[in-house]
């Protein structure tokens, strides 16, 4: 086995840190949608009235859900051992 680089050592710290920020900001647009949906007094998505921040709003959040779930498939093959093809 070779001996592990100081900068690979610190790639698992930098993701956790990097995940633990996203879902910080998930929460926020979580807060943002719901206050945007409180002031249309409409929480349904499929309404046509629904307010086109909160849509965008959603859509951001879902993608960082989205970056959250990769991020840690990748801590999580890091820490197995697994490599992915590039």
């Amino acid at each position: 086995m070779q001996p592990m680089s100081r900068f690979e050592a610190t790639i698992p710290t930098q993701l956790h840190a990097l995940i633990s920020d996203l879902r910080w900001r998930t929460q926020m647009l979580d807060a943002d949608i719901l206050e945007e949906e409180r002031k249309a007094g409409i929480s349904d998505p499929k309404d046509l009235a629904y307010p086109l921040l909160a849509q965008n709003l959603r859509a951001r959040r879902d993608n960082l859900q989205m970056s959250i779930a990769i991020l840690e498939s990748r801590l999580s093959d890091r820490s197995t051992g697994r490599t992915r093809a590039a």
